[in-house]
């Protein structure tokens, strides 16, 4: 009785901590207009994208433990999704200069909202149909097909032509994202996550990771649960292209190629594999990490030697960085754990067998 009593107090200090530290860090968004420069809204605002695409992705290759390399196609989808649905007709006209945008998308404009919805909606859809014939493979076999799915979606943007505009892409999407809209889908991703990991579903997910046939021993359907991990990657990845898209104000196929999937791996494998928080963490500083890199693609001298800027070099960097991880560091930042108040809660109401970070369950 008295532990039941303990538990319901320590429950009740976390949502505390969680509702006073989510209030705190909104007003710190209000005011950052006032005193952060234009460029570091910028990179929190593509931190906070990056930070929702990766715990997606991290939900199927983390959680789930299976290797898939498509997240780009999705996130396509999605960015497409909301260009689409969010430019006013008049611009669609002018942009559709090689072919006219086909019926509907060209006589009709949604709002913000209901298109970053739809945008979830269709990835989830092609990530469920996706996941109808890929979860008959395992292994390196679905990652090919999700590769090639991949690749399918980037040929697919640059010759649908009255649909995506091709190789122009689309220009002049309008940019309704601000910190509120990303920071507020990477938080509640993020605690969509954590609640997920904790749920039946997610002792299933992390079951079937560990033991596929054990897993399915023990009653778990596992077509079934993997599919639903990667529906709903699908509709957060499908999202985080939708806010991508908002950001950037303009997409074209280049934008989502293979090259988007590896950012994402550094990001998760950084991070720590089956960490939701690691994914977060590592979003910001891959994010960080590339604005601070410019610089070695820029022409530079070194005393007498003068070296000219090499494009690409950064992902020579990050392609080191990934090659070091998988090598000498490969449970990234948090490996498995995720952080938690429990440092705190344990200091005010001490519970024997709790333990202090990353622990996921009390009861």
């Amino acid at each position: 009785m008295e532990r039941e009593l303990i538990l319901q107090k320590r429950k009740r200090l976390r949502i505390i901590l969680n509702v006073a530290f989510l209030t705190l860090f909104f007003i710190f968004l209000s005011k950052a207009d006032d005193f952060l420069d234009p460029y570091f809204i910028r990179i929190l605002n593509v931190s906070a994208v990056y930070m929702t695409m990766a715990m997606a992705y991290n939900l199927v290759n983390g959680t789930l433990g299976q290797f898939m390399l498509g997240p780009n196609a999705f996130i396509a989808l999605g960015a497409y999704t909301v260009a689409l649905l969010t430019m006013p007709v008049q611009k669609k006209a002018l942009a559709f200069i090689i072919q006219p945008l086909i019926w509907p998308l060209n006589s009709i404009c949604l709002p913000f909202l209901p298109s970053l919805i739809l945008a979830g909606i269709i990835g989830a859809v092609a990530a469920y149909l996706l996941g109808i014939p890929s979860f008959k493979l395992r292994g390196d076999y679905l990652a090919i097909v999700t590769l090639g799915f991949g690749e399918i979606m980037v040929v697919l943007a640059s010759n649908l032509i009255s649909v995506t505009n091709g190789a122009l892409g689309l220009k002049d999407i309008p940019g309704y994202v601000n910190l509120y809209w990303t920071w507020g889908w990477a938080f509640f991703t993020y605690f969509f996550m954590r609640w997920l990991r904790t749920s039946s579903y997610g002792r299933a997910f992390e079951a079937i990771r560990e033991d596929e046939i054990a897993a399915e021993a023990v009653g778990i359907d596992i077509k079934k649960h993997k599919l639903l991990a990667l529906t709903l990657a699908g509709f957060f990845l499908g999202v985080g292209g939708g806010l991508l898209a908002s950001l950037l104000g303009t997409i074209d196929p280049k934008l989502f190629s293979f090259f988007f999937t590896f950012n994402l791996l550094i990001i998760i494998v950084l991070g720590g594999l089956g960490s939701f928080t690691g994914s977060a963490i590592a979003a910001f500083i891959f994010v960080l990490l590339s604005e601070m890199l410019r610089s070695v693609e820029s022409p530079m001298d070194i005393g007498p030697v003068h070296i000219p800027g090499i494009p690409g070099m950064r992902m020579v960097v990050f392609s080191l960085l990934l090659i070091f991880i998988m090598l000498y560091w490969q449970r990234g930042l948090m490996g498995r754990k995720e952080l938690s108040w429990d440092f705190i809660i344990n200091k005010i109401y001490p519970l024997k067998g709790v333990k202090d970070v990353g622990s996921a369950t009390e009861a």
